[in-house]
């Protein structure tokens, strides 16, 4: 609950603390003193639209804070502990509005943006009039407040966690049957190309080992020749080792005829013959290395260029034409395992489907057994409320055909109030008063369930009798028996059973400057009587007046 606000320089107000305890305050003050100010600086914390006008004249900036003490439980917490802020302790909002129109928020001492302050202060605080087109009566939250008064959001939780598998499992299935078609689409392909490359059976690494081969062949062929010359002129026909080593005999036979004199030459032509012989045998080694296969310079570059061909076919490079055989195989195999997948997804998605409709069905069931519940607990609030002769409906329509992760109904608050008259949605068939009374009466009835902490009620009793205010004071006092009510009020029956009675005056700042400031203080006992004296007799309190406060005042009057 609020338990504390505290504003600076906004508007007609310099400096303001409030401390606001459990039960039911009141503000109340002469029309014009301020009270429009207070709400629009607590609307100001809760993140409502900033302006520079909303600064006091002359102030350079203007501050709001509001500090809730709320429980564990709370949805509050939560929405801090989502977004990254510490989520124990009070919840402390805090704005500071320029004058040049620029805004800060803090959030528990921390930057942070409208948007999350606009989010946790609608779990915080409702502010309720006769013009408001927040809270009970935005039709959009009228499904969550029934929910919350038949005591099914846990049930309503099922249906849109069921929902939501539903639909997930409905996006996997088109997502997986368009996989499936597009794979159907191209299956011939697919299959005239696996196997063109199973025939081809490439592999990786294989076309610079194919390309390095064919460049050494080619090279061969082109020395082979010549190495095959020189060869046929050391070991052919015209070969001179075999003439030079008859001659080497003959001298070897007449070497002793004459002593000495043939030595020299025959241990040269010895040696001749001897590296003739290493040249024929380094000859025949060469032919060895450069010897070769046609066929297989042949076969060689069939197998390279028909790598290549099938490279510029599939657009990819030739060391990829395995990976791309792998892929095209598991693509077919993910087409004929996709039709099976198929199946078990259209399965899936009609079990979940089954159990949302069931689920939905039931919930639906049980939105139509408490809206009628609802509806008695409003009527019987109504009379006292001098709309005996109204009538509130809480219009549910189911839709099977039209599902949502809130199920198959639609819910909204509509009333009649006439006999005879044509019902509709409260929002448009009320008028102003009537409004502001259906939805006190809605806020008894829904108590704490689906409720925020607090509850702002601006001037709900504006333009009612005194019977009908001192209805709507017993329902704000039972209300805030429940939670937090801060009320504005003219009616002095409200007044009357306040637990903290807040006035509200407007008067001079008490400095040389000349300017009017707002002051709220806590009024009780003989004050609180003569302020609600005041409320009943207008600008000259009688003792009649006062008397009446007294008796508004008694104990039980509460």
């Amino acid at each position: 609950m609020l338990v504390h606000l505290a504003i600076r320089d906004i508007v007609l107000i310099d400096r303001l603390d409030l401390t606001l305890g459990a039960g039911l305050s009141v503000l109340t003050g002469e029309t014009g003193a301020g009270k429009s100010i207070l709400l629009d600086a607590l609307s100001l914390a809760l993140g409502g639209r900033g302006d520079g006008g909303l600064v006091r004249h002359g102030a350079r900036q203007g501050e709001v804070t509001a500090v809730f003490d709320v429980g564990p439980d709370h949805p509050a917490r939560a929405l801090l502990s989502e977004n990254g802020f510490d989520d124990d302790g009070d919840v402390i909002l805090r704005r500071i509005q320029s004058a040049d129109g620029r805004t800060r928020v803090f959030i528990n001492d921390r930057p942070s943006s409208v948007a999350l302050m606009r989010d946790l202060g609608g779990h915080l605080v409702e502010i309720h009039g006769q013009h408001d087109d927040r809270a009970l009566v935005d039709s959009h939250v009228h499904r969550q407040l029934l929910d919350a008064f038949g005591g099914l959001s846990g049930e309503a939780q099922e249906v849109g966690a069921a929902y939501r598998r539903w639909r997930e499992a409905e996006d996997e299935l088109v997502r997986h049957r368009a996989r499936v078609e597009a794979a159907a689409r191209e299956a011939d392909y697919l299959r005239a190309s696996v196997d063109e490359l199973s025939e081809l059976a490439p592999i990786a690494g294989e076309e610079e080992e194919l390309a390095e081969s064919r460049q050494v062949m080619m090279r061969s062929e082109k020395i082979a020749s010549d190495v095959n010359e020189a060869h046929e002129e050391l070991a052919g026909t015209a070969s001179p080792v075999p003439a030079l080593a008859g001659l080497l005999r003959r001298l070897d036979r007449k070497k002793d005829t004459l002593p000495g004199l043939l030595d020299e030459t025959i241990a040269r032509l010895e040696v001749a013959l001897d590296a003739l012989s290493d040249a024929q045998m380094s000859l025949e080694g060469a032919l060895r290395q450069v010897e070769f296969d046609p066929h297989a310079l042949e076969r060689t570059e069939e197998r390279l260029f028909a790598l290549r061909a099938a490279g510029r076919k599939f657009s990819v490079p030739v060391d990829s034409l395995p990976e791309l055989q792998a892929r095209m195989i598991g693509e077919l195999a993910d087409l004929d395992a996709g039709e099976t997948r198929l199946t078990q997804l259209e399965s899936e998605v009609a079990e979940r489907r089954a159990l949302f409709d069931r689920l939905a069905a039931a919930l639906s069931e049980k939105r139509k057994t408490a809206a009628r519940l609802l509806e008695g607990a409003v009527m019987a609030e109504l009379p006292d409320l001098k709309l005996e002769r109204a009538e509130f409906i809480v219009e549910l329509t189911s839709e099977p055909s039209a599902p949502s992760a809130s199920g198959i109904d639609t819910v909204e608050f509509w009333v009649r109030t006439n006999p005879g008259t044509r019902a509709g949605p409260m929002m448009k068939v009320a008028s102003g008063g009537e409004l502001s009374r259906f939805l006190l009466a809605l806020k008894v009835a829904l108590a704490d369930r689906g409720s925020a902490p607090t509850l702002v009620f601006d001037e709900i009793d504006s333009g009612v009798g005194g019977a009908v205010a001192d209805a709507i004071g017993r329902r704000l006092s039972r209300l805030a028996a429940r939670v937090q009510v801060l009320s504005v009020t003219h009616a002095p029956q409200v007044a009357a059973r306040a637990t903290t009675h807040l006035l509200i005056s407007k008067g001079d700042a008490g400095t040389e400057e000349e300017r009017v400031v707002t002051r709220v203080v806590p009024i009780a006992d003989e004050h609180q009587r003569e302020e609600i004296a005041r409320m009943l007799a207008g600008e000259t309190v009688t003792e009649e007046a006062r008397a009446a406060a007294r008796r508004l005042l008694r104990p039980g009057a509460a």
